[in-house]
C-alpha cells in the first residue's frame, strides 16, 4: 500500500510541477509580447515626436530670424545696431533657456515600457504570496 501511495502522489505532483511551468512560460511569453507591442508604440511616438519637434523648431527658427531681419531693415536708418543688439541678446538667451530645459528634461530620464515594467512588478508581488 505504501507503494501504491508514493506512486499516486508523484504524478500529482509532476502534473502540479509541469503546470506550474507551463504558466510561468505562457505568463513569460504574454509578457514578451507586451514588451514588443510596447516598445513598437514607444518608438513610433518618439519618432513622431522628434520629427515633429525638429520641423517646429526649423520653422519657428526661420520665422525669428525673418522677424529679426525684417525689424532690422525697417530701423535701419535709426537704431540699426540697437535692433541688431536686441535680436541677437534675445536669441542668445532663448537658445540657453532652451537647452537648460533639454537638459533638466535629459536628468529626469525617459520612462520608457512603464506598462510591462508595471506588470512585471505585479508578476512578482503574486508569486511572492
Amino acid at each position: 500500500m505504501t507503494g501504491s501511495a508514493k506512486g499516486s502522489s508523484r504524478p500529482g505532483v509532476a502534473a502540479t510541477v509541469a503546470g506550474t511551468l507551463a504558466d510561468l512560460v505562457e505568463l513569460g511569453q504574454i509578457r514578451l509580447e507586451l514588451f514588443t507591442i510596447e516598445a513598437r508604440e514607444d518608438l513610433n511616438r518618439l519618432a513622431t515626436m522628434a520629427l515633429l519637434g525638429a520641423l517646429g523648431l526649423v520653422l519657428l527658427s526661420f520665422g525669428l530670424i525673418f522677424l529679426a531681419l525684417f525689424l532690422t531693415v525697417l530701423l535701419w536708418d535709426s537704431h540699426r545696431l540697437l535692433a541688431l543688439g536686441v535680436f541677437t541678446a534675445l536669441f542668445l538667451v532663448g537658445g540657453g533657456v532652451t537647452a537648460a530645459m533639454a537638459w533638466a528634461r535629459t536628468r529626469q530620464g525617459l520612462r520608457l515600457f512603464s506598462a510591462t515594467l508595471n506588470e512585471l512588478r505585479r508578476d512578482q508581488e503574486r508569486l511572492r504570496t
